[in-house]
């Protein structure tokens, strides 16, 4: 049966399946695929309902594409904006072409990713691929490198023109290629886009074919970046994101589950923080992420609070905090977010603080905590609700964020452009 080309649906809304998923057996694998449990969505009667994990999830050759959702944009805009906010967040930039040349409207998250892989790896081989020496050891006929006598003896007692010796053989065929040949066989695998399957083709002809690696996370943390390999850390980074998530079906081998899934309350702490380190360009202002204090600690463990985003701006201190979160007009935030940003305030002697959500539209809701009787300390503290307008244009998008922030915390700075 010919697969449903794309599923696309917006955080936290339901997919109910139908007639022609269930023959496709999308509800097994997704059921599987939960097992005991996942935090991408819950299983719903008849269906799954999604969360804040924004991305894609492909099953043998369906994609199901979950799209964030913060205000009137439709699902084009939004794929757009997350795929910029990725880039933004990774740094990821296309060598050959500029990545305004991807086709966003009808190509999902997932074959974006394919692309800039396939462009990487289209430049790394124009570039040339690093050899290195590789440790082997095998029966051959001449002696070259050190001979391994107990080995030797077992194995060529009636071969005396054998050598079965350990030597070191400068190649191509190292592990950093290994990494990148396995995420190119994957996407073979899985694409299903035409104009993509010729130069996927050309890549696998040119690549010297590698051995089989077994992958984890530890596989990525032994690679050491230096001058000679620098140029190769964009394609790993996708390929750990390709082979880290890819759940293969080893009953069917017909219902392989792909999901590449972004946190989306992550991953817009890390967008707003990545724009205001970059472009707030004062010399007395600091943009830090994620300070570490102690506030409560027992004889055999401690507690640590880390606010998202801490600005030093002329001797102050302001705690920004990021929620992607919808408040549905009452401009009420938790009273949980509210007791975290008060206790912010005392550990962090912040003269401001603020929850920063995405909004239609860019305003601040000032507040003030209710004093302490007896104590004229507590009288000044302060929690704004800030809504940053987002935007269909990813620069408007983050020229809207430095604006606010500089507008509304950091104003006392000298003025200069920023972008």
């Amino acid at each position: 049966m010919k697969p449903i080309e794309s599923i696309v649906v917006f955080e936290h809304e339901k997919l109910y399946f139908t007639d022609e998923h269930k023959k496709l057996k999308l509800d097994q694998a997704l059921e599987n695929y939960y097992g005991d449990g996942t935090p991408f969505f819950s299983l719903i009667k008849n269906g799954v309902k999604f969360n804040q994990h924004v991305g894609v999830i492909k099953i043998g050759q369906t994609t199901i594409e979950i799209l964030p959702k913060a205000d009137h944009n439709g699902k084009d805009e939004w794929r757009q904006l997350l795929y910029d906010m990725i880039r933004t967040v990774w740094g990821f930039e296309v060598k050959i072409s500029s990545s305004a040349s991807l086709k966003l409207k009808k190509n999902s998250i997932l074959d974006l990713y394919y692309e800039l892989y396939i462009k990487e790896l289209e430049y790394l081989l124009h570039r040339g691929l690093i050899k290195r020496y590789n440790k082997k050891e095998g029966n051959l006929h001449a002696l070259k490198g050190s001979l391994q006598f107990s080995k030797h003896i077992a194995q060529n007692l009636v071969h005396h023109e054998r050598f079965y010796v350990k030597y070191s053989h400068y190649d191509a065929n190292h592990e950093v290629h290994r990494i990148l040949y396995k995420a190119l066989k994957l996407i073979e695998q899985t694409n299903s886009k035409p104009d993509l399957s010729s130069r996927i083709g050309t890549l696998l002809l040119n690549f010297p074919e590698m051995n089989d690696l077994k992958v984890t996370d530890s596989t990525f943390e032994k690679i050491n970046f230096d001058r000679k390999n620098q140029h190769y850390e964009k394609a790993l980074q996708i390929a750990k994101l390709l082979l880290l998530n890819y759940h293969p079906d080893v009953s069917r081998g017909k219902n392989n589950v792909l999901a590449l899934l972004f946190d989306m309350n992550r991953l817009w702490e890390q967008f707003v923080y990545i724009v205001l380190k970059k472009n707030i360009k004062y010399t007395d202002v600091k943009v830090k992420a994620q300070q570490s204090k102690e506030f409560w600690r027992s004889e055999s463990s401690a507690s640590k609070m880390k606010p998202d985003i801490v600005l030093e701006a002329n001797g102050n201190t302001i705690v920004l905090d990021t929620k992607w979160k919808n408040l549905n007009g009452s401009y009420l935030p938790s009273p949980e977010d509210l007791r975290q940003m008060y206790a912010y305030h005392l550990y962090f002697k912040a003269t401001k603080t603020a929850l920063v959500y995405p909004g239609e539209e860019s305003k601040l809701i000032k507040g003030d905590y209710s004093a302490i009787e007896n104590d004229m300390t507590t009288d000044k503290l302060t929690c704004g609700i800030a809504f940053i307008s987002a935007h269909k244009d990813i620069h408007q998008w983050k020229q809207n964020i430095v604006s606010f922030v500089k507008d509304h915390f950091i104003s006392s700075a000298n003025s200069e452009e920023i972008f």
